[in-house]
């Protein structure tokens, strides 16, 4: 991020221009720092996984360890989804279609992106979205 928007605690404005350059710029360290967050858990998870690979001799040491493993598993996956999903808000940003709906092309908003930075449709598609889904769950 630009040293002084970083010094000033800078926040996105909506009296700034949507997504102009000083939008971009923060969206991009937010998800850059963000994913670099998850890397860093996921390598120490991997570690810890690596040292505790040792064999139980108690069956319920051993089951208890076979479960934690599995949810650290779990858990990677969906942080691996995660990763996807953020590479995917910087190519948007590269691209100059970060923050716009998908469906309706309108801007999302600043404080949905500041509280979800990958989310893709604005909050009223969304909603709309998971009503439809909740009718076909339905029938």
């Amino acid at each position: 991020m630009d040293a002084k928007l970083k010094e000033t605690g800078y926040r996105p404005s909506e009296d700034e221009p949507f997504m102009g350059p000083k939008h971009a710029e923060y969206f991009r360290n937010k998800l850059t720092r963000w994913r670099e967050d998850i890397l860093r858990e996921s390598r120490e998870t991997l570690e810890s996984l690596q040292e505790e690979s040792i064999a139980h001799a108690d069956m319920a040491d051993r089951a208890s360890s076979e479960s934690d493993r599995a949810l650290e598993l779990r858990t990677r996956d969906r942080q691996r989804k995660l990763i996807a999903k953020i590479d995917s808000a910087l190519r948007r940003i590269d691209e100059g279609t970060y923050g716009y709906c998908e469906e309706t092309g309108e801007p999302i908003g600043l404080a949905r992106l500041d509280a979800r930075p990958i989310a893709t449709l604005s909050l009223e598609a969304q909603e709309s979205h998971e009503r439809r889904e909740k009718v076909y769950r339905d029938d």
